[in-house]
């Protein structure tokens, strides 16, 4: 009798070893990442014939296939038509099963913002001609500075919209001795030396 009772104990023992060796086994042949919406399964070869099913929150069975892992694989999920959230992904073989949960969520893409598009170039001693492009809402902030002091010596507000190109007349300051700071509605500012 007390050999029967170590028998079984050695026999559910070495099942147990052998669940949890198949466990580590299938743990170490498969791998689940997520990008986004993008799910990527990767089983590498070993695994043998396996079943992948994707669940969602509720553990509802939202896609499921069968496969024979004779190399190396890589399976992609795309789910940009789903809602963003939980997943799981269930890997079984004959001897294991082993569960992934992955979160999906929205790729934010952030808006382009351009540099305010502003040049300018000198036309005779005194005149510089300014040209600003690429405005999606009018108003342009104009400042002329004396280089050394900063003082501002002409100052306006261009409401043109889209862009402009005028012609300023530095009476008697030579347009080295200026900049310009043009600053739209944005708050895109660009500094102009001559």
């Amino acid at each position: 009798m007390i050999m029967k009772t170590l028998l079984t104990f050695a026999l559910a023992g070495l099942l147990a070893t052998s669940s949890f060796a198949a466990n580590e086994n299938l743990m170490a042949l498969s791998s689940v990442n997520a990008n986004f919406k993008h799910i990527n399964v990767t089983l590498k070869d070993g695994v043998g014939k396996a079943k992948i099913a994707i669940l969602n929150e509720d553990g509802k069975i939202l896609h499921q296939r069968s496969l024979n892992v004779k190399k190396d694989l890589m399976i992609p999920y795309n789910l940009d038509q789903m809602p963003c959230g939980e997943y799981q992904v269930k890997i079984s073989t004959d001897d294991d099963e082993l569960t992934y949960t992955v979160e999906t969520f929205e790729k934010e893409t952030m808006p382009i913002e351009y540099p305010l598009m502003a040049y300018g170039r000198q036309i005779d001693y005194d005149t510089i001609n300014l040209t600003v492009v690429g405005l999606d809402d009018p108003g342009v902030d104009v400042k002329i500075r004396m280089e050394n002091g900063h003082a501002i010596i002409y100052q306006e507000l261009v409401t043109q919209p889209e862009g402009f190109i005028k012609a300023y007349k530095l009476k008697g300051i030579s347009p080295q001795d200026v900049y310009f700071e043009v600053k739209d509605v944005l708050g895109r500012t660009r500094i102009l030396h001559f």
